[in-house]
């Protein structure tokens, strides 16, 4: 079993935090967004993962690849990195690791999280997960016909088709079937929205006769933007401690502190006089005195005094002093 995992993007919704850090990188409870995705994907599997291809833009830089080889390596599986340095769209980012596209695969778009427990159905071509959601004129949503068996993508339905929103991540038996109708895509120049799509090449493999049916995860998570990564981290939190994780690391330093779990606490933390959580996660190297803070995201080197916080995300090595609630500032800025 193969994992790609198209993530090139820099995620203009999640500015200024990933001004200097990808989105896939943002930590959420201590974890990268796409360290977890292909943790988590590769324990509901329960398959030998041969490899993990990641496509990345190569602004990137060598620290980033160096990370994404060593989840590789965790897995005990090969890592192969990939260029997408133009915004093509879904189908042209795989086909940049057509090299890779062979055997079965899992591709799993790197701005989300999932909780799930499944076993993949060995007599469909392909798995397509999804969620059912509230509204699912916001989504693309899959058509079933009476034997549950996907007939149809439909991209934010004006008129209702069904609930289950296609969450980005996809199972092929044969994912060289898959490379094949993405190249006639691009040889045809088949665009929509000014990019080459993978549902243009799903939907001619469904053409074909090639059988597609659906896989339904537990949670569905997204990091999109701000507000929506503060409550995922918050959700994972609760998850993990369910799972009974341990969250706070042992070198962290406390001098009249509350702590009101579940909090991820990253190594070398000190608080003093403050109150944290609940659904908080404190990066490595965080220095906080004189504060409250639930419900928020500070990532590594920050120091954060004086505040009352809730529904906060802050990046590395920021400074915060003052009265501000809910805030979302970047790296190295300063408030005070």
């Amino acid at each position: 079993m193969k994992i790609i995992v198209p993530m090139a993007g820099r995620g203009s919704r999640l500015r200024p935090h990933t001004l200097t850090v990808p989105k896939p990188l943002i930590p959420i409870a201590g974890k990268p967004i796409v360290h977890r995705l292909v943790e988590d994907i590769a324990g509901v599997l329960n398959q030998d993962i041969e490899e993990v291809a990641f496509i990345i833009h190569e602004s990137f830089g060598k620290k980033v690849e160096e990370d994404l080889m060593a989840i590789a390596q965790k897995l005990g599986a090969k890592g192969t990195i990939y260029y997408q340095n133009e915004a093509l769209g879904t189908g042209h980012a795989i086909m940049c690791a057509k090299d890779s596209l062979s055997g079965s695969a899992v591709i799993a778009y790197a701005d989300t999280l999932i909780r799930a427990d499944f076993d993949l159905d060995q007599t469909a071509d392909s798995v397509i997960w999804v969620k059912q959601v509230d509204q699912p004129e916001a989504f693309g949503v899959i058509n079933l016909n009476e034997n549950n068996e996907i007939i149809e993508l439909v991209e934010k339905p004006a008129v209702f088709v069904s609930d289950l929103a296609v969450i980005g991540i996809y199972y092929f038996k044969d994912v060289a079937l898959l490379k094949n109708e993405l190249q006639l895509v691009i040889d045809n120049n088949i665009i929509h929205g000014g990019e080459y799509q993978i549902n243009d090449g799903i939907k001619q493999m469904m053409a074909k006769g090639m059988k597609f049916v659906p896989g339904k995860v537990d949670e569905w998570m997204d990091c999109g933007n701000k507000n929506v990564t503060v409550e995922t981290n918050s959700r994972m939190l609760g998850f993990l401690q369910k799972d009974g994780e341990n969250l706070i690391s042992a070198s962290f330093v406390s001098e009249n502190a509350t702590i009101i779990h579940p909090c991820f606490i990253g190594e070398n933390v000190v608080i003093k006089n403050a109150t944290i959580g609940p659904y908080v996660s404190l990066g490595n190297n965080c220095i906080i005195e004189n504060t409250s803070i639930k419900n928020s995201l500070v990532q590594n080197h920050s120091t954060i005094k004086n505040a009352d916080l809730d529904n906060a995300m802050i990046g590395s090595h920021a400074t915060f002093d003052g009265n501000f609630t809910s805030i979302s500032i970047g790296d190295y800025s300063v408030l005070e």
